[in-house]
């Protein structure tokens, strides 16, 4: 009996052995895997990064003119007019950039892409370097203008196409980040340097994007609509790493891209057809929605509104500055944990409320009421404005448009959102002054009733797409 006891006894304990080796093993096993995912994301990171050099060389030609303006104006001694020129005539640049960035990508490939787009901001920055009249001034702020409207389309759209879903719109906001770093950096570092000597600091950025891209993989969407098949399967790999299971992917994405080859070839015209009118509304209408609201006239007129409204103008700048770049980031590590539409929205509800209260502080000091209170409310009210910009329509607009273009309708719908954008923002500084010598308030205040609408458009319009792949995105869309 005793005998048969320690033998139930033995039995026992070596049935829960086991159990208790079982657990451990789970636990190394998730700790296994937790460092093998950490492993194999750093070429995504990595890609990542050299993409965004490109977002950087973005910023720092947007942000060349305003602390050189001075400067060149005495050394090439430049007309008032003819400074307007070189700083406006960027946008130009940009809009053709725009209109050509889709097929240049389409046709060589998004690493192709950026390497012309690096030609043409390195061969701008140094004929600006090299500039002793208006002429080349012009020809090197034309061609950087073209670099970055070729910058603007593709960069967030090859991260969208090489992240994977849980990444995607984290990684594609730091593409808004980088931008605001340049235009930040350009500042300050603008007032310790000479002009000549910041247009060869541009350079940098874009000597470091054209080493990085010798190293990185193409986009594997684009590779598979080439009908490279060891490429695309290749460049999956390495993004993933060679310890993940690519198969499941690799089949959804060559799936969907046999169903699109399916179709006939798209034209400009073609996106108005109704399997693509959803796409290309909310694409288009984001980037309306985006640059009317005002951005690019309280950007670039940020100094004379402080001074309008009687603050400080170089400490309202920095303030301006660091903030951008500080609210940037912290939508970079919100927008794959609370969407898409929530960051649209509250960002939409804040711009409201900025242009309401720098309104208010115009309105006040028109009226010779609260005249101490009117600059602090003013300063409140832009700080407040792009804090939310910042923090939502600055960003999400251009990660929601690489996201919902079908890819054989992505270069043409792309660009014609990317060229809506460029547009959108001379039309505003353009007519900015304007509107102020009109209504300085007024001017804020119809800048809050086009934020209110894009509220209502994102509300109704704009689908949620965290945690999403691509094609997932797409075939809802498109199908409904």
């Amino acid at each position: 009996m005793a005998k048969d006891q320690d033998i139930e006894k033995t039995e026992n304990e070596d049935m829960r052995a086991p159990l208790i080796t079982t657990q451990d093993e789970i636990s190394e096993n998730g700790d296994r895997i937790k460092k093998t995912i950490k492993e194999d994301r750093c070429m995504i990171y990595l890609t990542t990064f050299v993409a965004v050099c490109g977002s950087y060389a973005f910023g720092a030609c947007a942000g060349y003119s305003s602390p050189t303006q001075a400067a060149i104006r005495e050394d090439v001694n430049l007309s008032i007019a003819e400074y307007s020129l070189f700083g406006s005539i960027l946008t130009f640049g940009a809009m053709i950039g725009a209109i050509t960035s889709g097929k240049i990508a389409d046709y060589i490939g998004r690493k192709g892409a950026m390497i012309t787009s690096s030609g043409f901001c390195t061969a701008g920055w140094l004929s600006i370097f090299f500039a002793q009249g208006p002429v080349l001034l012009d020809v090197g702020r034309l061609a950087t203008g073209y670099g970055m409207g070729v910058f603007s389309y593709v960069v967030p759209v090859f991260i969208a196409e090489i992240a994977p879903k849980e990444l995607r719109g984290a990684l594609t906001t730091i593409n808004q980040l980088m931008i605001c770093m340049g235009v930040s950096v350009s500042f300050i570092i603008g007032t310790l340097l000479t002009w000549r000597a910041l247009a060869l600091v541009g350079i940098v950025p874009c000597a470091v994007l054209l080493i990085g891209l010798a190293i990185i993989p193409e986009s594997p969407r684009w590779l598979a609509k080439q009908g490279k098949r060891k490429e695309f399967e290749a460049s999956l790999r390495r993004l993933r790493g060679k310890n993940c299971d690519i198969s499941v992917e690799a089949a959804e994405i060559q799936d969907y891209i046999e169903t699109l080859e399916s179709l006939p070839k798209a034209k400009v015209l073609d996106l108005f057809q109704r399997r693509y009118l959803r796409s290309v509304t909310i694409g288009v209408g984001l980037m309306v929605c985006q640059q009317f609201g005002g951005i690019n006239g309280i950007c670039f007129y940020t100094s004379s509104i402080f001074e309008s409204s009687g603050f400080p103008a170089d400490v309202g700048t920095i303030i301006y500055a660091i903030l951008q770049v500080v609210i940037t980031a912290l939508g970079a590590t919100l927008i794959d944990r609370a969407g898409r539409k929530p960051l649209l929205v509250v960002s939409g509800a804040g711009l409201v409320l900025g242009c309401l209260l720098t309104g208010s502080s115009f309105y006040l000091k028109d009226r010779g009421l609260a005249s101490e209170a009117t600059p602090a409310l003013a300063v409140t009210g832009i700080l407040v404005y792009i804090g939310a910009f910042s923090a939502g329509m600055g960003a999400v607009p251009w990660v929601v448009m690489s996201e919902i273009f079908p890819i054989n309708i992505k270069g043409v719908a792309g660009s014609l959102a990317t060229l809506v954008n460029w547009f959108g923002a001379w039309a505003v500084s353009y007519t900015f002054n304007f509107l102020m010598s009109w209504s300085s308030y007024g001017t804020f205040a119809l800048y809050a009733a086009v934020n209110a609408l894009a509220i209502v458009f994102v509300i109704k319009v704009v689908p949620e797409t965290k945690g999403r792949t691509l094609e997932q995105i797409q075939t809802a869309i498109n199908a409904s």
